[in-house]
């Protein structure tokens, strides 16, 4: 009977703190928002106060709440995966690899160089240092992205392709980790022989039997037109993969990022990402209240000139590195804001320092200490990264001449003419005649300065990109008019709109019999045959001719 009292009290407890959790995280949200401050600050405030209220700060470094708040990265992955389908990381291949994995390793390099040499920490902490500060936090940089739509433009791009990378990175880090830990029994070849077995069974089996198990209850589920069976669907798949990669030696994150991209190969990719959202968004509330609980306030005060300093030197270098990688490969404005948006450090960083720490990798002060940085530089981000566009263009002392493709504001009814080309500027002209509202997009600078300077909203982008579609609201517009000359690169855009969206109007320029009939194919779009419509008007002017006889 005792027991089962300490139970009940205990169950009690569980539930005050969860209501105090909830209450005080909306209470100060909501004033947050009013302020235009991110709700990663109320969430992390929660935390540390509910800590200290209940003196819960054992607690934060609990196995259990741990695990919790993991899933809210699981998610988060998920919902990257999502974004990042097979056909779309083919075409950002140069930005996740190229410069993800020069931004990993030439970060870790520089905070290894100046740890160890420079502040004489010991070779394995400084190497633990030195893989925590070469991430970047992906739930705070990539739901700002997101939530602006600056994940639309050139730099969104580039941070976003470097974080995925940085995200694949923390396998190899956590092996390494395993690797140089004193449990370690294994020797390093042993060790990259069963990761790659182990990796090649995940993805084989993911993206063959995995793929077609996945379709196949999305597909049941959603013909029983029951919302909860689709979203327990969604629910399973998520946490089942996750559990799969966890047991061949991965992270849950991994597993959450495969399944993500396989369903953004399948017709249910917006349903499930909406239906996802809630869920995705609790958990990462809830990762964040973990981190405010591991805040020592005492630690931080006796060392909060310490912890500054050394974020300022992380994030300069940080900025610095990744500037001079994206700037090498693309315009030095977009670099230095792509530096400043990942100068902070990342949440994987808990990880690496807790299991640095408990394999007797690191000492427990340095880790804590280090944790303490970690926490700050998220704390101070949101409150910064608002502004990076100014700050880079304030630095470099100049501002893009060609405006970026960024959301549309909900814009509605409108035109968007894509290629500003011969063809393009004609009907430019004649929807100015008609009065009516259009946009112009293309891939050529050239053509964008030359609508910029007629007074035309134009915008540089490719078309066939999924995330331009998305923020020129396509399926919420009146009409697509095509007037490129390129066969192969109107076929795409047209897959890649009618893939979106079925229910927008296409109308394509056509001058071939081959392409019209590539393009028919695709039932939807309205062709426009070149000659054909010539010969009309031809015929047209011919009879409004008088005829002297």
């Amino acid at each position: 009977m005792t027991k089962r009292k300490q139970q009940g009290k205990n169950l009690d407890n569980v539930l005050l703190y969860l209501v105090a959790a909830l209450g005080l995280s909306t209470i100060l949200n909501i004033v947050f928002k009013k302020l235009k401050i991110s709700l990663i600050i109320g969430y992390i405030f929660t935390g540390t106060f509910i800590s200290y209220l209940f003196h819960l700060q054992h607690a934060a470094h609990s196995h259990e709440l741990e695990f919790i708040s993991e899933f809210g990265i699981v998610f988060l992955m998920f919902t990257i995966g999502l974004e990042i389908s097979l056909s779309k990381m083919r075409t950002m291949k140069m930005l996740i690899f190229g410069n993800g994995i020069a931004q990993v390793v030439l970060t870790a390099v520089a905070v290894f160089t100046v740890s160890h040499y420079i502040f004489n920490i010991d070779l394995r902490s400084a190497l633990m240092i030195a893989l925590a500060f070469a991430l970047s936090s992906t739930a705070v940089v990539l739901t700002y992205l997101k939530q602006s739509k600056e994940i639309y433009t050139s730099y969104g791009q580039r941070a976003t392709g470097i974080l995925i990378f940085q995200d694949i990175a923390v396998i190899p880090i956590l092996i390494l980790i395993g690797f140089l830990s004193n449990k370690a029994d294994q020797d390093i070849s042993t060790i990259l022989l069963y990761t790659f077995i182990s990796a090649f069974i995940v993805l084989a089996f993911m993206f063959t039997i995995g793929r077609k198990l996945i379709e196949w209850l999305l597909h049941f589920s959603a013909t029983s037109e029951l919302d909860e069976l689709f979203m327990a669907s969604v629910l399973f798949i998520v946490t089942a993969t996750s559990l799969l990669a966890d047991f061949m030696g991965f992270t849950y994150s991994l597993g959450a990022f495969i399944s993500g991209m396989i369903i953004a190969e399948t017709r249910y990719h917006y349903k499930v990402e909406a239906d996802i959202a809630p869920f995705k968004d609790l958990l990462l509330g809830t990762f964040f209240v973990v981190v405010g609980m591991k805040i020592d306030l005492q630690m931080l005060y006796d060392n909060f000139s310490t912890i500054v300093l050394v974020f300022i030197m992380v994030f300069i270098l940080k900025t610095f590195v990744t500037f001079l990688v994206v700037a090498l490969t693309y315009k030095p404005l977009t670099g230095l804001k792509t530096g400043l948006a990942l100068a902070q450090v990342g949440e994987f960083s808990f990880v690496i320092f807790a299991l640095a720490s408990a394999n007797q990798l690191m000492d427990e002060q340095l880790a804590s200490l280090m944790v303490l940085v970690v926490i700050f530089s998220m704390i101070v981000t949101p409150f910064f990264i608002p502004h990076v566009k100014k700050i880079a263009e304030i630095i470099i002392r100049s501002k893009s001449s060609i405006p970026e493709v960024v959301d549309m504001h909900e814009r509605k009814d409108h035109i968007i003419v894509c290629g500003y080309g011969v063809v393009g500027k004609f009907v430019a002209k004649h929807l100015d005649e008609y009065g009516m509202e259009y946009i112009v997009i293309d891939n050529s600078p050239k053509h964008v300065k030359e609508a910029l300077k007629k007074g035309i909203e134009a915008y540089l982008g490719d078309m066939s990109k999924r995330s331009i579609i998305e923020a020129l609201h396509v399926k919420d517009s009146a009409a697509v008019i095509v007037t490129l000359d390129n066969p192969e690169k109107k076929q795409l855009i047209c897959e890649a709109i009618i893939e979106q969206t079925k229910e927008a109007n296409i109308i394509v320029k056509v001058i071939s019999k081959e392409e019209r009939v590539r393009l028919k194919k695709l039932k939807s779009p309205l062709i426009v045959d070149g000659k054909v419509e010539i010969a009309r008007v031809l015929v047209e002017r011919a009879m409004s001719c008088q005829l002297k006889f």
